[in-house]
């Protein structure tokens, strides 16, 4: 059997690629592919290009404008940077701030995203060493940037690599900027001008000087005896959650040694993020061992926080991202006051916020899917006072900056919360319990459903356009599209609610169900099973679809 022959274009292309390409790594990866005559690479790599939209742009290291890799960066900075000069007044006086996380190739990409911006007359600054995403979100807007540039993937596996990229308010970008952005990418040229790293218009400024302002603007905790267990799961949050517990008044954490140490391998988990089984198992030991009252963990980019309590039992549960949500909200609503208060979640997270917000009179807003709509509802109601905010996807906001999820500020209230219960004689699985005497028992479930990003999309569409009269046997009251998050919802009644779309970022459709003193799983289950199963014929009848 022959193997077919590489098509003319496609190899024009990639010759083209690798003849611009300044990584002497992918340049020769992409010439062993040329050489070999690989097809379906070849075609997988080149079939369109990573596409830049709210969450910026991530995917895997690799040669070709489908992977992450120096090109694909320049490219994009020289569309960000360009856009910016066309669209922003003073975008050349104000410039970038760059950082970046310990991942392959991160530093890389932010140094040629300053050349790049150099290039074309913008200044920025790099933030020295691997740092958290919060701190680069919140030097934006101490700095004064039109703009931020971060170098991450956050919590996808080892392999990938992303952009991510703040406007001058510190809050992620969404449409119009997104599309437009995106827009000028497509006329960036095949090799993008850069100029060296000396350039007068680079300059660095060290991690520890940027991050002294972010301590400083940290609250001193009101209670602080309580011992906690840490992990960055390998990413960059250690150093900065030590400086932070010490500038707020807290006793050092204590660490799970072998994840402390920044390492894009992430060698002792199987997936870096702190939501996948087992990925604290480490820490988890670590904190039974030591008796620690809390055990909490950042994502590798530290804007993301997890926490695991003790039972009575003896053993330690892992909290979902709702519960955290929960127990931060209760303790900030106890300690503030005013009905000019802001609390916002988004509309795959619990409805119990809404409840708690009633009930402390106190206003509420829900949101979509994503932080970033977090941060437009803050900056769309300024007569609001916010003061706390929230994804069920382990995404917190306790301050006032920056305006994006941030996994440091958070560890450092969740530890006050822990030592204030612990001073009232009351454990963290008391005030869960105590949620559930006051406004009944929020039950969450969710799944995702693993298929390719097109596919996903077309299953959710199907559900939209031929939606099901009953859920698991129940009766749907309401059905919801929610346009800007992609996200359809059964309203089921007293039976719960359940919610599906495709994830942004990965290849799966995530479904979330909630209920009330009632068990969501029956109404995730059948949604789940009906993302794969087309709607039947005439009168073939089924318990979900009619």
């Amino acid at each position: 059997m022959s193997v077919p022959s590489i098509p003319l274009q496609l190899l024009e292309q990639a010759r083209a690629w690798r003849a611009v390409d300044p990584d002497p790594v992918t340049r020769g990866e992409l010439e062993a592919l040329i050489d070999i005559e690989d097809l379906d690479e070849l075609t997988a790599r080149f079939d369109g290009r990573l596409q830049f939209g709210t969450a910026g742009l991530r995917g895997p290291l690799g040669a070709g404008p489908m992977c992450m890799n120096r090109v694909t960066v320049r490219r994009a900075a020289w569309g960000l940077v360009s856009y910016l000069l066309d669209t922003v007044e003073g975008a050349a006086d104000a410039g970038l701030i760059i950082g970046y996380d310990a991942r392959a190739n991160s530093d890389v990409f932010a140094d040629d995203t300053a050349r790049v911006a150099a290039a074309l007359g913008m200044p920025s600054t790099i933030i020295d060493g691997p740092n958290p995403t919060p701190l680069l979100a919140y030097t934006i807007t101490e700095l004064g940037t039109v703009a931020g540039v971060m170098v991450t993937a956050s919590h996808n596996p080892p392999q990938d690599n992303g952009y991510k990229v703040y406007l001058g308010d510190s809050a992620q970008i969404v449409a119009p900027h997104d599309s437009g952005i995106s827009a000028y990418i497509d006329r960036a040229p095949a090799d993008v001008p850069v100029v060296g790293l000396d350039d007068v218009l680079i300059s660095r400024i060290p991690g520890g000087v940027a991050l002294q302002p972010y301590l400083d603007a940290l609250s001193t905790v009101t209670a602080a005896d309580v011992k906690v267990a840490y992990s960055p799961l390998h990413g960059v949050g250690g150093a900065m959650i030590r400086q932070a517990f010490k500038q707020a008044g807290l006793r050092p954490p204590v660490v799970v040694n072998e994840q402390f140490a920044p390492d894009g391998s992430f060698p002792t988990v199987n997936f870096p993020n702190p939501e996948e089984p087992g990925a604290m198992d480490m820490l988890i030991a670590l904190a039974a061992e030591c008796g620690a009252d809390i055990a909490i963990a950042n994502d590798p980019d530290a804007d993301r926080l997890a926490a695991a309590i003790p039972q009575p039992d003896g053993g330690w549960r892992r909290l979902g991202g709702d519960e955290l949500g929960w127990l931060l909200a209760d303790h900030i609503l106890r300690n503030t006051d005013g009905d000019d208060r802001l609390v916002i979640t988004t509309v795959v997270s619990s409805t119990l916020l809404g409840q708690m917000a009633e009930a402390h009179g106190v206003q509420y807003a829900e949101t979509f899917t994503g932080f970033k709509w977090i941060a437009r509802t803050i900056l769309d109601r300024p007569n609001d006072r916010f003061v706390f905010g929230y994804e069920q996807a382990l995404g917190y906001l306790v301050a006032q900056r920056p305006l994006d999820k941030d996994g440091i500020s958070a560890a450092v209230m969740l530890a006050e919360l822990a030592a204030d219960a612990k001073a009232k004689g009351e454990t963290l699985q008391d005030r869960l319990d105590g949620f559930v005497a006051t406004y009944g028992d929020h039950r969450i479930a969710d799944r995702s459903v693993f298929m390719p990003p097109a596919a996903g999309k077309e299953s959710v569409e199907r559900l939209r356009s031929n939606p099901p009269t009953s859920v698991a046997g129940n009766a749907v009251l309401e059905t919801t599209w929610f346009e800007e998050a992609g996200l359809l919802r059964f309203d089921c009644g007293a039976a719960g609610r359940v919610q599906v779309r495709p994830s942004g970022t990965e290849p799966k459709v995530k479904v979330y169900a909630e209920a009330i003193d009632a068990d969501p799983t029956p109404l995730l289950d059948a949604v789940a099973a009906l993302l794969t199963t087309p709607p039947p014929g005439p009168g073939e009848g089924d318990k979900n679809w009619h």
